[in-house]
């Protein structure tokens, strides 16, 4: 008996996910990417001898399926996760506090560092408890959380507007990519709750040691070549169609292809122009908010930490990504280059270059003195504009799971429903969820098709 065929279109995240798990299922697998890579949003380029990100892309210890990705496209050892949650914030004047986690269980764990937290007064680190505990009773399946935002449920307990700039914030906008003011409680409550307040070790957080070009694109093609799967990139799809027996037909640039299962792992524009409303539902309204990174070479190393974030300044957390610019190569100790995330970058999405760089090195400077004396040797600006879809109340009821109207034909993206923000983890678990329901119907069919035969 043949194996049941699976199409990918797709090659980012998602679609990755969605390709590994359908050919572990057994099927017979081919993924489409227009562009000429693996990797989707997040990629990387090489400039003047040095590799650059698209963007600083962080992920937790619970993310779970996307650490899981990474064992198994062999890509576990290149990435740092911190064995205990430390996030140093600093503020212009010197002024600095760290949040990190003790040896207590949670949510006592973090409790420690917020008492000391001297970006918030006294009186707002006692009232920290109050809307901690009330997260943690909040029912995460509950339809209300998303009628209301996170900004206004944390003042209805008692958290004043300097409270959630100067703490809830820093978590809810780089996880969101939308402030608290506009963000849903719905979405807020599950980062809040999965990522600090439940686990204790949940919170330590990771990022790539090496270009995501590596980490995304080579192992994941190595891995997937491995699994059997036929990656065809440069290779747009322009039309899905009907075929005979129940399956699908899809257009490329080069030809025809014919599938049992069709995963369409794309943003909601190419997926809705592919499939339409009608099969897809209304995701355009799901929005967009963009993430800008500014990235700086220094002549010379300006700060010892692997990474800040940043209060009363439009730096909003800085990563040292020296070693991954000199991937391949010998690192320098006589430079450094730092990249500055600005994530819910409305404001500066627009803007030139030039300007973005010149606010940027000022503003970092006023967090570190040394940069002052330092020497630019390089600075390139790096955006997407529409980086993830924008979490604001009613963004669940506009969320897709991986069916839709047509038979045989899923979805998978960090936009679809899983619980989760527009993350990498969310991006994973979507085309993991996609590739297990592909299999399903498969499995389903054939049982159909030969009951059919022994009847």
């Amino acid at each position: 008996m043949t194996r049941s065929s699976v199409v990918v279109v797709g090659g980012g995240l998602a679609g990755v996910a969605a390709a590994v798990a359908a050919a572990d299922g057994g099927a017979a697998v081919t993924l489409l990417e227009r562009r000429g890579r693996l990797g989707g949003l997040t990629w990387s380029f090489r400039r003047r001898g040095r590799w650059f990100d698209n963007g600083q892309h962080v992920f937790l210890r619970c993310c779970t399926e996307y650490r899981a990705l990474l064992e198994r496209i062999g890509a576990s050892s290149l990435v740092r996760l911190q064995e205990r949650l430390w996030l140093p914030v600093l503020a212009p004047g010197g002024r600095r506090a760290d949040i990190g986690r003790s040896g207590l269980p949670a949510p006592l764990h973090l409790a420690p560092s917020l008492a000391r937290y001297r970006h918030l007064s006294p009186l707002d680190r006692v009232r920290l408890g109050r809307a901690a505990l009330a997260l943690r009773r909040l029912d995460l399946d509950d339809p209300a959380l998303d009628r209301v935002t996170l900004g206004a449920w944390l003042s209805a307990r008692g958290q004043r507007p300097e409270a959630v700039e100067r703490l809830w914030n820093l978590i809810a906008l780089a996880t969101l990519n939308v402030s608290a003011e506009e963000a849903s409680l719905a979405l807020g409550a599950m980062v809040f709750r999965t990522g600090l307040l439940e686990h204790a070790d949940a919170g330590d957080i990771g990022w790539s040691a090496v270009p995501l070009e590596v980490l995304h694109g080579e192992h994941a093609a190595a891995a997937l070549a491995d699994a059997g799967v036929e990656v065809q990139l440069s290779s747009a799809v322009q039309r899905l169609e009907a075929a005979a027996g129940g399956r699908w037909a899809l257009t490329t640039d080069s030809g025809r292809i014919e599938a049992d299962a069709v995963v369409v792992a794309t943003g909601t524009e190419a997926a809705q122009g592919l499939l339409g409303e009608e099969a897809l539902g209304p995701v355009e309204r799901l929005g967009t908010s963009p993430i800008v990174n500014v990235h700086l070479v220094f002549d010379r190393p300006v700060t010892e930490l692997p990474l800040f974030a940043a209060l009363d300044s439009p730096v909003q957390f800085v990563f040292d990504r020296t070693e991954a610019a000199h991937f391949g190569g010998e690192v320098p100790t006589d430079e450094q280059c730092l990249s500055l995330s600005l994530s819910g970058a409305d404001a500066d999405v627009g803007r030139r270059p030039e300007a973005l760089i010149a606010t940027y090195t000022e503003a970092l400077a006023a967090l570190l003195p040394a940069v002052r004396s330092a020497r630019l040797l390089d600075a390139v600006v790096t955006r997407e504009r529409a980086a993830t879809f924008r979490g604001v109340p009613g963004t669940a009821a506009l969320r897709p799971g991986p069916l839709t109207a047509l038979d045989r034909v899923f979805v998978a993206g960090a936009w679809c429903a899983t619980g989760w923000p527009a993350t990498m983890e969310g991006a994973v678990r979507s085309g993991a969820a996609a590739a297990a329901a592909a299999l399903r119907r498969l499995a389903d069919g054939r049982v159909a098709e030969l009951a059919a035969v022994g009847g």
